[in-house]
């Protein structure tokens, strides 16, 4: 009766702890990311990557589904971001969930265009804090600017 209770060690299979996998990011992938209260579901689409000596991969991304005061902006409210360069590492923080993949966005190319001039002639950097750190920038920006 005893041999009932034993298990053949062949059929036993051993857990093993694995190393999480670090994430392979590409064009035309579109990420969820930890976005500010009451903006989740909000998405970022990396539509260019290029690589620079000095800052290695920058990922030039688009932000849909965010909330933004704007009173330039029709209905008051900007729901989408068209252009930010910013680190791996700002991917690493804010990426959750891979989506889908689709092509570029057209709309980031003059972000991306007036960026470009700027950051060859030294004067534009590239993001390494958190997306929803970076959204927070901007609605800074819209409502000083809109202050005046």
């Amino acid at each position: 009766m005893l041999l009932a209770f034993l298990i053949p060690m062949t059929n036993v299979e051993v857990a093993m702890a694995e190393e999480p996998m670090e994430r392979q990011y590409a064009e035309g992938q579109v990420w969820t990311f930890r976005a500010r209260a009451g903006e989740e579901g909000a998405t970022l689409l990396i539509n260019r990557i290029e690589q620079d000596p000095r800052f290695g991969a920058i990922h030039h991304i688009s932000v849909f589904g965010v909330r933004l005061d704007n009173p330039r902006a029709p209905g008051g409210v900007t729901t989408e971001l068209p252009h930010f360069p910013v680190s791996r590492e700002t991917l690493d923080k804010s990426c959750l969930e891979l989506r889908g993949v689709r092509e570029p966005d057209p709309d980031y190319l003059p972000g991306y265009t007036q960026w470009r001039e700027a950051f060859d002639a030294g004067q534009a950097g590239v993001f390494d804090i958190p997306v929803d750190k970076i959204v927070d920038i901007v609605q800074s920006a819209i409502a000083q600017s809109t202050a005046q």
